[in-house]
Order: C-alpha cells, then sequence, then structure tokens
C-alpha cells in the first residue's frame, strides 16, 4: 500500500474563478482507493460543499486511470463494517454535495470508480475512456448505487449486459447511451471541464444549486410527483422574494440580455 498520506493522495485546489478541483493523486496504483482516501475524498466534498467560493467542483484522477477502484489489498478494511458509514463514502457526501460536480474521466473508472463517476453531475470523457463494474467478477455485492443508477441512465438491458458481463463500455458507446456528456481528446479532457464549470458559473449562484436540487429530487420520483415538487418549491422560492430581488433579477436578465451569447 502507498505510505504517502490521504492529504497526498486526493488533492484539492481553488481557483479564484469558484471552480475547485479535487485530484485522485495515486497513478502508481492507477488511483485505487484505500480506506483513508475515501475518508479523505468523501471530507473534501463535504468542505467544498459548505465553502462559499467555490460554485462547481471538477473531480479527475491523475496517469493513465480516473479511478481503478477499491485498493483489494485492503478490502477487508474498506468493506467490513463500513458499507453504512456515510462519513466514509464518498460516493454518499457527492451525492449530499449542493454544488454541480463534473467528471474529468480519462482511462479506467472501474467498479467504485465507476459509482464515483454516476455521483457527478455532468461527464467530460477522453477518447480512452473506459466504464467497467467488476462487481460480479470479484463477489463483491454494490453498495455505492452502481446496481440502480446505471439502469435508470442507459436503461436496464444495457445496464444488466454491463455489470453481469464485465464488459468495459468506451467513451464513444457512453456518449451514444446518454451516460457521457461530451468526449474530447485525452489531453482537453480537463480543458473542456473546466469550460462546464465556468458556464454553469456565470449563471445565478443560488438558482443554479436549487436547480440541481430539483432535478436531482425529482427524479427519484414519479412525473406526477416531480411536478408537483417544482411547482412547490417555486412557488416557496417566489413568495420568499422581495420587492428589491425581484428588481435585482430584472437588472440580472436585462444586463445578460444586453451581451452576446457565447458558446461553450
Amino acid at each position: 500500500m502507498d505510505p504517502s498520506s490521504p492529504e497526498d493522495l486526493i488533492l484539492v485546489e481553488r481557483d479564484p474563478s469558484g471552480v475547485a478541483f479535487v485530484t485522485i493523486n495515486r497513478p502508481k496504483s492507477l488511483n485505487s482507493l484505500t480506506r483513508p482516501m475515501m475518508v479523505a475524498l468523501a471530507g473534501a466534498f463535504r468542505r467544498l460543499d459548505a465553502d462559499p467560493s467555490v460554485g462547481a467542483i471538477v473531480i479527475s484522477g491523475r496517469g493513465r486511470a480516473f479511478c481503478s477502484g477499491v485498493d483489494l489489498t485492503a478490502a477487508a478494511e474498506v468493506f467490513k463494517g463500513d458499507v453504512k458509514d456515510d462519513a466514509a463514502n464518498p460516493v454518499a457526501q457527492m451525492e449530499r454535495c449542493r454544488k454541480p460536480i463534473i467528471g474529468a474521466i480519462t482511462g479506467f473508472a472501474v467498479t467504485a470508480g465507476f459509482e464515483i463517476a454516476l455521483a457527478c453531475d455532468v461527464l467530460v470523457a477522453g477518447r480512452d475512456a473506459k466504464f467497467v463494474d467488476t462487481h460480479t467478477r470479484f463477489g463483491i455485492f454494490p453498495s455505492w448505487g452502481l446496481s440502480q443508477k446505471l439502469s435508470r441512465i442507459i436503461g436496464p438491458n444495457r445496464a444488466r449486459e454491463v455489470s453481469l458481463t464485465g464488459m468495459a463500455l468506451t467513451a464513444e458507446m457512453a456518449e451514444k447511451w446518454g451516460l457521457v456528456n461530451h468526449v474530447v481528446n485525452n489531453d482537453e479532457v480537463l480543458k473542456k471541464a473546466k469550460e462546464v464549470a465556468g458556464a454553469i458559473l456565470r449563471n445565478n449562484r443560488d438558482m443554479v444549486l436549487r436547480y440541481k436540487s430539483v432535478l436531482n429530487d425529482g427524479f427519484k420520483l414519479d412525473l406526477a410527483h416531480a411536478l408537483a415538487l417544482e411547482k412547490e418549491r417555486a412557488h416557496s422560492y417566489y413568495d420568499g422574494m422581495t420587492k428589491e430581488q425581484f428588481e435585482m433579477m430584472k437588472k440580472f436578465i436585462s444586463g445578460r440580455s444586453s451581451k452576446p451569447s457565447s458558446k461553450m
């Protein structure tokens, strides 16, 4: 196992623009996760969510892989008794994070790495990216959501094939099936992810958080209840606005409409 401290293996950088960069930094082990790394990664998202200077987060892996999953040399430490420990669960903390998360995926995203990718709001993949579910291959029961999330994104039959055969889902196929938003050259992945984050940050930050929340919460419901949720939150939002806030909204809209639109 890597003797480096978790702080060296999970790097966090904050850009003055409001974008935070989280990097899984264990390239010699293809960014496989030890339990201390999981705790550090979960803590990083918890702190970034609470940081008002951060408006969007980009997560990537250093080297040839995004994340090759859990370090199986420490499997007992990782799995036994810790499945319900949300403090050590980066996926749980990513799901609770109000800030938009952009996954910058190069190389392999395997099992736990695949689940971390699924916890992102937007995925940018390099042309060599591959998503692989090895739960059935190694006899590991999924606990970070892969068995439920993937089928809701790419469809149940495709998800069954991916998970039950352990096939590698290429970036091209992942884009075609609706899992990945953008496929670019490997050396352009971080640049594209930062462009997406920048486009998000140009919008009203409070509404970005509210919109992400209603999208994600509504997705868990049937359409009728999701529409009711949207209406309920809209009424609550507008009822709580002051005259000054409405004036600020008008100024923001008029200021945006007077500027030429820019493409991502």
